[in-house]
C-alpha cells in the first residue's frame, strides 16, 4: 500500500494485421503497397518504449482499504458502548491490513539490490519513516500534554510501524524468492514470534514477523491468482461469506480480546496460555486470507472517479493518523449524541471523506517533499550512468 509502489497494468497484444485478400485469391500491387505503408512506423511517432500505465484494479483495492482503515479507527472509540461498532471494527481488522499488505508484497516481487531500487526503498520508506515518527512524537507532546514522550526511531509510534515492516520486508525480498518453501517458512516464524514475549518493541518486530506470511504470499502470487479471485462465482460466494463473519464478530466481540487482531504483542503479554500461539496465528491467518479474497473479489476493476486517489494511500495512511489521535486527546468522542446510530453513521461518513482528501494529487503534491524526496545530494552518482553520457556527449 504504499506510494512507493507502482502497479503496472496488463496490455493485451496488438492483433495481427487483416488479410487483404480471401484465401486462395492473390493480392493485387495496389494493395501490396497500402500493406507495406499500413506496416511502416509514422514518421512522426516518438522513438523509445511507451509508459507503462497502471491497473485501475490495484488503485482501487489501495483505496478502499485505506477507507476502511480510516473508517475502522473512527469506530474505535465507539466499540465501548456499541456491539455493532465492535463487530464491524473486528470485521474489517481482520482483513484491511492483509490486503495491503498483500498487494505490496506483489508489487515487490522485482525488488534485489539494484542501486535504484535501494534509493527508492530509501527516500520512499525509510526517509518518510524518519520524518512522520518525529512529527508523531512531537504532535503527541503538544496536543496529548505529554512532555516525556520519547522520540525513538527504534520504539515505532502508532501507524509508522508499517514503514518499518515495509523496509524489513522489501530487504529480505530476495531470501523469500530462494526457498523452496517461503509461506509455510514464513507461517513458522509468525507462530514463533507469537510465542516469543522477549522479541520486544523495539521496531514493532511482533508485528513485522507475524504480518510477515502476508507480504510472502503476496510475492508468490501471479496476476492470473487476482484474476480468479474477481470472477463472478466468488463474488457470489463472499456475501454469505462476509455475513457469517459479521456474525460471527457480534458474538465474539464482548467474548474477544481485539488486541489479537493487531498482531503486536505475544500470547504471553495478552494473558493467554502458550498452546493458543499456533491455534491463533493459523486461525486468524485462515479468516484473514478468506475476507481479503472476498474483498478482492468486489474491487471494481474498471477505471472509477476515486482510482486517481490509489497513487496516494500512504499520504492519506500517514496523515489521518494526526486526526484519528488528535480527536482522542481533544475529546472529541465525548459527545453524547457520537454514540448513537446516527452519530455513527455521521463519524463513518466523516472519516470516509477526510481519509479521501487525504489522498488527492494536491495533498499529495503539498507533501511530496515528506513522501517522495528526490535527495539526489544523498547518493554518489551511478559510474556507468555518467560513463554512458560522456560517450553521448
Amino acid at each position: 500500500m504504499t506510494n512507493s509502489l507502482r502497479p503496472h497494468g496488463s496490455q493485451r497484444s496488438p492483433l495481427p494485421p487483416a488479410r487483404e485478400a480471401e484465401a486462395g485469391a492473390s493480392p493485387t500491387p495496389q494493395r501490396e503497397e497500402a500493406g507495406r505503408q499500413a506496416t511502416q512506423p509514422a514518421a512522426s511517432a516518438p522513438a523509445g518504449p511507451k509508459p507503462k500505465q497502471r491497473d485501475a484494479f490495484f488503485d482501487n483495492a489501495k483505496y478502499l482499504a485505506i477507507v476502511l482503515v480510516a473508517m475502522a479507527h473512527s469506530w474505535e472509540p465507539l466499540t465501548d458502548t456499541s456491539r455493532t461498532a465492535e463487530a464491524l471494527y473486528m470485521t474489517v481488522y481482520t482483513f484491511h491490513m492483509p490486503a495491503f499488505i498483500i498487494i505490496s508484497g506483489f508489487f515487490s516481487r522485482s525488488f534485489d539490490m539494484r542501486p535504484d531500487r535501494l534509493k527508492r526503498l530509501i527516500t520512499g520508506v525509510a526517509v518518510p519513516y524518519v520524518l512522520f515518527e518525529v512529527a508523531y512524537s512531537f504532535f503527541k507532546r503538544w496536543a496529548d500534554d505529554d512532555p516525556g514522550h520519547p522520540i525513538s526511531l527504534l520504539d515505532p509510534w502508532y501507524l509508522t510501524w508499517f514503514l518499518v515492516a515495509l523496509f524489513v520486508w522489501r530487504l529480505t525480498t530476495p531470501i523469500w524468492k530462494l526457498v523452496r518453501w517461503p509461506v509455510p517458512l514464513s507461517l513458522a516464524i509468525a507462530t514463533l514470534a507469537s510465542v516469543s514475549p522477549d522479541i520486544g518493541d523495539d521496531l514493532d518486530l511482533q508485528r513485522v514477523l507475524q504480518f510477515l506470511p502476508f507480504f510472502v504470499i503476496g510475492l508468490c502470487m501471479k496476476p492470473e491468482h487476482f484474476q480468479r479471485m474477481r470472477g463472478p462465482k466468488m463474488r457470489m460466494a463472499s456475501v454469505p461469506i462476509f455475513a457469517c463473519a459479521l456474525l460471527f464478530a457480534y458474538w465474539a466481540a464482548p467474548r474477544m480480546n481485539s488486541a489479537w487482531f493487531y498482531h503486536r504483542d505475544s500470547v504471553q503479554e495478552l494473558a493467554a496460555p502458550a498452546w493458543t500461539g499456533p491455534v491463533m496465528t493459523l486461525a486468524m491467518f485462515g479468516c484473514s486470507m478468506v475476507l481479503t479474497a472476498c474483498f478482492f473479489a468486489w474491487v471494481p476493476r474498471r477505471h472509477m472517479w476515486f482510482t486517481v486517489l490509489g497513487a496516494g494511500t500512504l499520504y492519506g495512511y500517514l496523515l489521518h493518523g494526526f486526526l484519528a489521535k488528535g480527536s482522542r486527546f481533544w475529546g472529541w468522542f465525548d459527545i453524547d449524541w457520537l454514540h448513537k446510530p446516527l452519530g455513527e453513521i455521521t463519524v463513518t461518513v466523516v472519516a470516509a471523506s477526510v481519509i479521501t482528501v487525504l489522498c488527492t494529487p494536491p495533498v499529495q503534491r503539498a507533501f511530496r517533499f515528506a513522501m517522495e524526496p528526490k535527495m539526489k545530494w544523498a547518493f554518489r552518482k551511478d559510474p556507468a550512468e555518467q560513463a554512458r553520457h560522456r560517450t553521448a556527449a
